[in-house]
């Protein structure tokens, strides 16, 4: 019991560092709003729901950085990876195509994606950071070539049905859970946890899981004890190109149209919110537990600064202050580690 009990527990360490890293900004922000009596609503169940909403993008694409940063890679191309499969979900939709059809092209397209990246660095034994920044710029200028002069591409209105649309708005209607037990958030939100909650059990319950994890820890250890090195790096980024493809249709259900741009930046986000999140740019650690609690922080963190009507740039200084401390922790750990 002692023995099976205790990966549960390392893994619970692991992840209660970014919980209370939550809770800390959250307490501040609420103290903050409560001495300057701002009117933001912070502290209110609408606040909730709106963090929640404006998570969903970078929670689904940050759950594939998170496979790939534990096998020990990393993906610079997310960003445009996903904008990409937007511009393919709102071409499609601008070609008569229904929104299931388009969301499956989107989804294909992250994967295609993700494929092209894995079987460069796997199969050339390539750098992920320098191939990943290659892709980047390939992927926008892919976007850009499916999209008109000003890089966006906009399907008819009628083209996108409102179950898309409620899919991120922090107030659907009808309210189809017991408010204000459950916050009723929109649906894009229980589908970020299914996904989340999936990605878990893929990562601690399967063979799969057990080599991405060993392939970050020591690729040639890996090896040593006959894992597909190759054939398990190439899976772990298709696997995230489709998350990065599912979190690019966001912007259809946000904007109503599909931007080539929009995914400049993006890949700092979530890569970020992994690392707050407590996994190791080393490879061999993180969990989908912490990776959320990353991309909550830096949401409250834009959402608090909102509401105390601070500038953008306290949150980006607040913002990088995080970054550095997780990446010290991180650094204290693997000194730690090599010490032992």
């Amino acid at each position: 019991m002692l023995q099976q009990a205790h990966p549960l527990l390392k893994r619970g360490l692991n992840t209660a560092g970014p919980m209370l890293a939550l809770l800390i900004v959250v307490v501040f922000f609420a103290i903050a709003e409560w001495i300057t009596a701002s009117d933001g609503n912070f502290a209110s169940m609408a606040s909730v729901r709106l963090v929640g909403v404006q998570s969903v993008k970078i929670g689904i694409a940050s759950l594939g950085m998170t496979l790939i940063i534990i096998s020990g890679g990393i993906d610079l191309s997310a960003g445009t990876a996903a904008a990409l499969c937007g511009c393919v979900a709102a071409l499609a939709l601008d070609s008569g195509w229904s929104i299931l059809p388009a969301l499956f092209f989107a989804v294909a397209s992250g994967a295609l994606c993700g494929l092209f990246n894995g079987a460069l660095i796997a199969g050339l034994k390539l750098t992920p950071f320098i191939i990943s920044l290659g892709s980047m710029t390939i992927f926008m200028g892919l976007g850009k070539s499916l999209s008109d002069q000003g890089g966006t591409i906009t399907p008819p209105a009628e083209s996108i049905p409102e179950w898309l649309w409620a899919a991120v708005t922090p107030f659907p209607q009808p309210e189809w859970i017991a408010y204000p037990v459950i916050p009723n958030f929109g649906w894009g939100v229980w589908l970020t946890i299914v996904l989340a909650i999936s990605t878990a059990l893929l990562l601690h319950q399967t063979l799969f899981g057990r080599h991405v994890f060993a392939i970050g820890s020591s690729e040639a250890t890996a090896r040593l004890c006959g894992v597909r090195v190759r054939q398990t790096k190439i899976l772990v980024y298709a696997v995230a190109g489709a998350l990065f493809g599912l979190a690019g249709c966001v912007d259809i259900a946000r904007l109503g149209k599909g931007d080539a741009s929009a995914g400049m930046g993006l890949e700092l986000e979530i890569i970020a919110a992994v690392v707050i999140g407590g996994g190791s740019l080393l490879g061999g650690r993180g969990s989908v537990l912490g990776t959320l609690c990353g991309v909550l922080i830096m949401s409250v963190i834009a959402h608090g600064c909102t509401s105390l009507g601070l500038e953008n740039h306290v949150e980006n200084i607040l913002l990088g202050v995080i970054i550095i401390a997780a990446v010290y922790v991180d650094r204290l750990r693997a000194l730690k580690k090599e010490s032992a």
